[in-house]
């Protein structure tokens, strides 16, 4: 993670130096559902589903050639989790509801494709980290970092020359997100699952765009 972070920092510092325009981005979408689970030789399981909601956040936009964009992106979701599980197979079926909040931190690359000055499409996509926090009355709190890709499509509707509405469809990817740092147990001990589910969030809804001179 450390080695990704120093990689989106050396590409965000090239992206201010060539920069030919500036714009800030900011984001709110709907996200859908999305089911995980994760069986284990000892009879055990966990299935579960993260709850749909709404996810805000903002970036930095910088355009370079052409109509290239690199941006520095940051988004927010909190939600819940409802968690179905078994330690193992002599173990009775449980179930708890947990609370999660979703960072993700995500470097981007997008092409735009002006149509008129009014009307921009684009797609695009990126990389970067998921932070994930989770807790419930039954387990002790607990984050994990993992690795986290998106790609997305839209356009941009220019109000005026400096301020446009942005439409967008996102799907977001984190790589073994939710598993490991969920603890199941009695007697407060706890055993904590060793392996991951991906999770896949798509989202519809956009935001508004600001460019500055």
């Amino acid at each position: 993670m450390r080695n990704i972070l120093t990689l989106l920092f050396i590409l965000l510092i090239s992206g201010i130096t060539t920069a030919q325009e500036i714009r800030i981005n900011a984001y709110g979408d709907y996200v859908f559902k999305d089911k995980f689970n994760e069986n284990f030789v000892n009879g055990g399981y966990y299935q579960g589903r993260i709850e749909d909601g709404f996810r805000w956040g903002a970036g930095a936009e910088y355009l370079i050639q052409g109509k290239t964009a690199l941006e520095l992106q940051y988004l927010r979701q909190d939600t819940n989790v409802p968690l179905t599980y078994r330690i193992n197979r002599n173990e009775p079926v449980q179930f708890t509801d947990l609370d999660l909040a979703m960072n993700y931190i995500m470097f981007n690359s997008t092409r735009y494709f002006p149509v008129n000055p009014q009307l921009e499409p684009f797609v695009g996509g990126g990389l970067g980290m998921g932070i994930f926090s989770a807790k419930s009355p039954e387990f002790s709190g607990d984050s994990e970092t993992k690795f986290a890709w998106q790609i997305r499509g839209g356009a941009n509707l220019w109000l005026t020359e400096a301020v446009a509405l942005r439409f967008q469809a996102t799907l977001i990817s984190v790589v073994e997100a939710v598993g490991g740092g969920i603890y199941i147990g009695t007697g407060g001990i706890g055993t904590n699952i060793s392996t991951y589910s991906t999770i896949y969030q798509f989202s519809l809804g956009g935001g508004l765009v600001f460019k500055l001179k």
